[in-house]
């Protein structure tokens, strides 16, 4: 158990600070513990998990990225009009088009990176600008509201009806998350690819020297992170039942605390799914605590800056480093050895 405990050390954190946020929002409010509340959590973190499985692989290979969630609102609207063009299409041509337009994206962050040896954040700052600004000057900010009916009604995969009347229930973005946490996991835990990219992020002149295709690696995580943008794009607009070209603008830094917070390293080489999952969650949770504690919404904004530091500093100062149990462990115990380096 004290060896589980120490390999997944941020997870167990994160799932500690979650039961005692949610005891205390149990107390606090009248409607967090309650079903209908855990399923609306869930259908409005969908899309957020979406993006930070595809940039919890940027960041284990020693990238960052800021221009996903602009990258989705294009997708939405190239998709949109797409559609328009074929006829309406179905959920098939929707998701090929929608993952090809974020694939493609996300291969322009990588080239840029890989040629001109742009270091990444400035790169996605210049493509999130870049976007963003070439969005609004065709769509000059006009929504699109006609969308195709297969996109716009729900789909309810599960409903409950709730003592009050109302209805609880989990919708198809919740299904899709969880198809990518799988796919994503797969990538990076299950494959010689997802080792690679490990290897790349923690010390690419050693990837280099093993024989790993560096000049592969960005046009990998990259490609997958346009890919998780283009399919969370698709779900917006599905749950939305609109494409709104600000919609998403602004997500980038949640989803970047959320992902660091679950113990994704800034400097590449190590990070999880279920991490960065929780870390979404813990967001979500604090987010929605403070709505139905009546809290100004300003102050999430001066939380999640905190998140962001928090998460940064531990990510530098181990936080095996600072529980007291760790300090206590003796001289003799060679896991103890290991958490340490």
């Amino acid at each position: 158990m004290r060896k589980l405990f120490l390999s997944h050390t941020t997870e167990f954190v994160l799932i500690g600070v979650i039961v005692a946020m949610s005891i205390f929002l149990a107390f606090a409010t009248d409607r967090f513990f309650t079903l209908g509340n855990a399923f609306d959590l869930l259908n409005i973190s969908a899309v957020n998990i979406i993006f930070a499985v595809g940039l919890l692989v940027v960041l284990i290979a020693g990238g960052i990225d800021i221009s996903f969630a602009v990258a989705a609102s294009v997708v939405q609207y190239v998709t949109a009009l797409a559609l328009e063009r074929i006829g309406g299409g179905g959920w098939v041509s929707g998701l090929l088009i929608a993952g090809s337009a974020g694939i493609l994206l996300g291969m322009i962050n990588a080239f840029l990176i890989h040629r001109f040896r742009i270091i990444s954040i400035v790169a996605t700052i210049a493509t999130f600008n870049v976007y963003f600004g070439l969005l609004m000057f065709f769509t000059r900010g006009v929504s699109i509201y006609n969308l195709p009916d297969w996109l716009t009604t729900r789909v309810i995969i599960y409903e409950r009806e709730m003592a009050d009347g109302s209805w609880a229930e989990i919708t198809l973005p919740v299904v899709v998350m969880a198809i990518c946490v799988f796919a994503t996991w797969l990538l990076i835990s299950r494959t010689t690819t997802g080792r690679q990219l490990y290897a790349f992020g923690d010390n690419p002149e050693g990837a280099r020297r093993f024989g790993i295709n560096i000049g592969a690696m960005p046009f990998i995580a990259f490609g997958w992170l346009g890919l998780m943008a283009g399919i969370a794009g698709l779900m917006q607009a599905h749950y939305a039942q609109e494409v709104v070209p600000n919609a998403l603008y602004g997500r980038e830094l949640d989803v970047l605390a959320a992902v660091v917070l679950g113990g994704a390293r800034l400097g590449g080489g190590k990070g999880s799914v279920l991490g960065c999952v929780l870390g979404v969650l813990l967001v979500s949770i604090t987010q929605n605590g403070l709505n139905l504690m009546g809290v100004s919404p300003f102050a999430f904004k001066m939380i999640v800056g905190a998140i962001i530091l928090a998460a940064i500093t531990l990510s530098s100062a181990r936080i095996e480093k600072l529980i007291p149990l760790f300090a206590t462990a003796k001289p003799g115990d060679d896991t103890a050895k290991g958490a340490g380096r």
